[in-house]
């Protein structure tokens, strides 16, 4: 019964709440926070919507895709979604396991590509359009605030998957 509670709390505890200048970060996955608790979520933030208050959600599978069902009508598992909240307010949500899985695929390590998906995010909330600007704002920023990758026309889709529009 103790070892029970005890996993209990530990599960509350990894529900990591941190407040970054308007970004607030929830952690409900069972990942350790070392993949993005030194990136500049903030500093982003800042940059691309000053003033706006961010929640940043790191979701499990199950969760992004019950809310990409909810939120878009979409069944799959998104690695990104994002949607504004309120006035100056928005959420973004980011599934860790998606992260890990389609990272390489950019020629990215995981914490650089989170941070992408981040500015992605960032980008839909100020009312970017998928579009070549997109993707340079895109370069412009993960440049500034991480390293900068070559694809183009990546969007948030895994090359070489169908069916994830």
């Amino acid at each position: 019964m103790r070892a029970a509670r005890a996993a209990n709390t530990k599960r509350w505890l990894d529900v990591v709440r941190h407040k970054m200048a308007g970004v607030s970060i929830k952690n409900f996955t069972r990942q350790h926070s070392k993949l993005w608790a030194t990136l500049p979520f903030s500093d982003v933030a800042e940059s691309v919507l000053p003033e706006w208050d961010i929640s940043l959600v790191f979701a499990g599978e199950a969760r992004a895709r019950a809310l990409n069902k909810k939120l878009r009508g979409k069944s799959y598992t998104p690695n990104v979604l994002s949607y504004v909240v309120g006035d100056r307010s928005g959420e973004i949500i980011i599934c860790l396991s998606e992260v890990e899985e389609q990272a390489s695929a950019y020629n990215l390590v995981p914490s650089t590509y989170c941070l992408y998906l981040f500015i992605h995010g960032m980008l839909h909330l100020k009312g970017q359009e998928h579009s070549v600007t997109m993707e340079q704002w895109e370069q412009k920023l993960l440049t500034r605030y991480g390293t900068a990758h070559s694809h183009r026309n990546r969007h948030r889709d895994v090359p070489g998957k169908t069916g994830r529009r």
